[in-house]
């Protein structure tokens, strides 16, 4: 089962194949993701690696944590669920309408 990965303290320059090269010296990547700004395409210098076994994953945090990449020593550890969001938004989860 594929194990993901947080990447982070990437350098802006840091590209989807440059880290997947990298993460392919500790075992099979699944994928490699940059996470871009959606307004301007720009990278947000965090990334997920999905390595195809739990023994890849534990290989590639042990190898790859603190290595330099692109100049940036780079931080490898287990991804963590995504916490739901509540509310945000424009209007900070508000309904409209005006206060009297």
């Amino acid at each position: 089962m594929a194990k993901k990965l947080y990447v982070g303290s990437l350098s802006f320059d840091t590209t989807d194949a440059k880290l997947r090269e990298l993460f392919e010296q500790a075992g099979t990547v699944e994928s490699a993701t940059i996470i871009t700004d959606r307004g301007t395409g720009r990278s947000k210098g965090f990334g997920f690696v999905e390595m195809s076994t739990d023994e890849e994953a534990k290989k590639a945090i042990e190898t790859l944590n603190g290595q330099t990449l692109d100049g940036r020593t780079i931080v490898v550890n287990e991804a963590k669920p995504q916490e739901k969001r509540t509310g945000g938004g424009f209007r900070g989860g508000r309904s409209g309408g005006r206060r009297f």
